[in-house]
């Protein structure tokens, strides 16, 4: 098992790996999840899978799985900055809450934003755990590695729970919100205190 942080920068050392973790991200978010969201080519993605993104791959053999996508707070194309923020904003047409965040989105060059987390619906259950250790140590150090001491993310609400497990320590940065058939919270991670 591997963890390959993708840029466009480095992405033709890494052959179909980029198009296999928006394949991956397909499967997940539009086949198994039913969301509504664009999609080319048997592929996942959307107005923040731009240059100034980072992908984080957890893979084998080829395949993908699990993913999860990296963007700076300071991110601007076009109308669009980062999902958060521009779902704070209203500029997503309600698909996410307004109201997500207790104060304004942050716009810092220390923090970035992870988004369309996944882990393989064809990931055993006995290594599930494993996966997304693997994952979140990945996005932790990709994060480190790019400057930032804080990620922020929308997640599953139940996230104390598995923050405590992969040794992290998590702050709510808003309510939290049901949508999309669960709940939801927005929340940043430290990442100045544990570097390990």
């Amino acid at each position: 098992m591997q963890t390959t942080t993708i840029s466009f920068a480095n992405m033709h050392f890494h052959g179909e790996l980029f198009a296999n973790v928006l394949r991956a991200r397909r499967q997940s978010f539009i086949v198994q999840n039913n969301w509504d969201l664009p999609q080319a080519e048997g592929m996942e993605f959307d107005q923040y899978d731009t240059p100034a993104s980072r992908w984080v791959a957890v893979h084998e053999r080829g395949e993908v799985l699990a993913g999860i996508r990296l963007t700076p707070t300071t991110a601007r194309c076009g109308v669009y900055s980062y999902m958060i923020r521009d779902a704070q904003r209203g500029i997503l047409g309600g698909a996410i809450p307004q109201n997500l965040l207790f104060e304004e989105a942050p716009v810092d060059e220390h923090v970035w934003e992870s988004s369309r987390v996944f882990v393989s619906h064809a990931v055993p259950m006995g290594l599930r755990r494993k996966v997304h250790a693997e994952l979140i140590s990945g996005l932790n150090q990709a994060a480190r590695e790019l400057g930032a001491t804080r990620h922020i993310g929308l997640i599953d609400a139940n996230w104390p729970r598995w923050y405590r497990r992969c040794g992290m320590e998590g702050e709510a940065m808003g309510p939290v919100l049901n949508f999309d058939d669960g709940a939801f919270q927005c929340v940043a991670t430290n990442l100045v205190q544990k570097l390990h």
